[in-house]
């Protein structure tokens, strides 16, 4: 008898078993298993998102009537007026701040800029500005047909960096800041170990990308780092009848 037909059937019943054994590890390759890249838990938490409004997770500063979120920079009452769902700065009466203090956030703020403009150009047309943590500033101003320096314009961090693109519109219109701020670091020495960084979109368009901040905002000079803690949004009053609404904010 010929041996070699003897052997098939172990020579056979040996690849059965390499080709099963080959099987069972391609099984635990996750490149070949989609099941073994699921990640079921934890469930990210349902957040209701209402056309228009805030997300059911946020703290709304402002919704057009209550202002008891803010107080006067210097304390105490807040000093801007408050008229058909518009919170509008009164020249003269300096900013205001939220009472309470926040580091990493997603805030939405809606403005609007003078109509009236006749008078006014560059800087004194619709100026105000958001300044996260009291000290960063993102620039408010009327930028529709309005040349001024490019990192003073709306949606500059303002001295530090101009915006991608001018989305502004005409001066009366309401303008929307979907802002994503994260907070600078500090080590428990004082020294600098993380940079602010800021993405915002304005009137739905990116005009800052994860920008990275040299400091607070100066008007002259250099900006520069001191260690400091989560502190309010702060807008401010820059003579001009700027209005806002609309303000929420999520902790991040």
């Amino acid at each position: 008898m010929d041996r070699s037909i003897m052997t098939r059937p172990l020579l056979m019943a040996v690849g059965l078993l390499v080709t099963a054994a080959a099987s069972a590890q391609a099984d635990s390759d996750p490149a070949r298993d989609p099941t073994k890249t699921e990640v079921w838990t934890p469930v990210p938490a349902s957040v209701a998102t209402p056309p228009g409004g805030a997300p059911s997770d946020a703290i709304v500063l402002f919704d057009g009537r209550d202002v008891s979120a803010w107080e006067s920079e210097q304390g105490g009452r807040v000093p801007w007026s408050v008229a058909d769902g518009a919170l509008t700065v009164v020249p003269g009466s300096k900013g205001i701040r939220t009472r309470q203090r926040f580091c990493d956030i997603q805030l939405h703020v809606e403005w609007r800029s003078p109509l009236a403009t006749k008078g006014f150009d560059g800087q004194d047309r619709g100026n105000s500005g958001i300044f996260l943590q009291e000290l960063y500033e993102l620039q408010v101003l009327d930028s529709y047909n309005n040349p001024t320096y490019a990192n003073g314009q709306a949606a500059s961090l303002y001295k530090q960096a101009m915006p991608l693109v001018n989305a502004s519109r005409a001066p009366g219109e309401w303008q929307a800041y979907d802002i994503i701020w994260k907070a600078p670091r500090f080590s428990p020495g004082g020294g600098l170990t993380s940079p602010a960084r800021i993405t915002v979109l304005h009137n739905g368009v990116l005009v800052q990308d994860d920008t990275v901040l040299a400091g607070k905002t100066e008007y002259i000079g250099a900006p520069s780092y001191a260690p400091h803690a989560c502190a309010p949004i702060y807008l401010q009053e820059h003579d001009s009848r700027v209005s806002y609404r609309n303000i929420w904010v999520r902790e991040l």
